[in-house]
């Protein structure tokens, strides 16, 4: 289980990015479709480094949402 960050853009587009994987990010037109999106772009992205021989980052959890 990976911690993903959703959020809306201009268009009303929800964008998917996962932190502890850089680059992995993805988007949908709606909340759902960039979960599905963002699931099968981190399976993709672990197999990814897997076939190449190279470490899986850990999720830590550790993002926080905070107002400025």
């Amino acid at each position: 289980m990976r911690q993903v960050l959703l959020y809306q853009d201009e268009s009303g587009g929800w964008i998917a990015e996962c932190p502890s994987l850089p680059g992995c990010n993805t988007q949908g037109d709606s909340f759902e479709e960039a979960v599905s999106n963002i699931r099968d772009a981190i399976s993709q992205y672990v197999a990814s480094l897997q076939a190449d021989g190279e470490p899986v980052p850990e999720d830590n959890f550790s993002a926080r949402v905070v107002a400025v």
